[in-house]
């Protein structure tokens, strides 16, 4: 489920990305890195967990399926908030400085 939600913010992400290139006022391509990377990060864990129990890989419990559902969304969820923090200190805009500046 954690890889599963993970590619969907990725493509989401990505479709965005896409279609706002080769502009990226909003630096969405770094939100898109994060996601991928976890995206394979869930994939080798799939692999691996996989490799070790076979076909009771698919044999999951609803709260195990519950768990990975809200770590998946965990991980989306602190990757936007990464992005933000790149997006507020970047500020590309300029709109953190002229209210900055306004308050000054």
């Amino acid at each position: 489920m954690t890889l599963l939600v993970t590619v969907f913010a990725a493509i989401i992400c990505t479709v965005k990305w896409y279609s706002n290139a080769p502009d990226d006022p909003m630096k969405l391509g770094t939100l898109c890195l994060m996601y991928w990377g976890a995206s394979i990060m869930w994939f080798v864990d799939a692999v691996v967990e996989y490799a070790e129990l076979g076909a009771g890989f698919f044999m999951q419990s609803g709260s195990e399926m519950l768990n990975d559902l809200y770590l998946g969304l965990s991980v989306v969820a602190l990757g936007l908030i990464i992005w933000l923090v790149i997006l507020f200190i970047k500020d590309p805009k300029g709109i953190i400085r002229s209210v900055l500046s306004k308050q000054s």
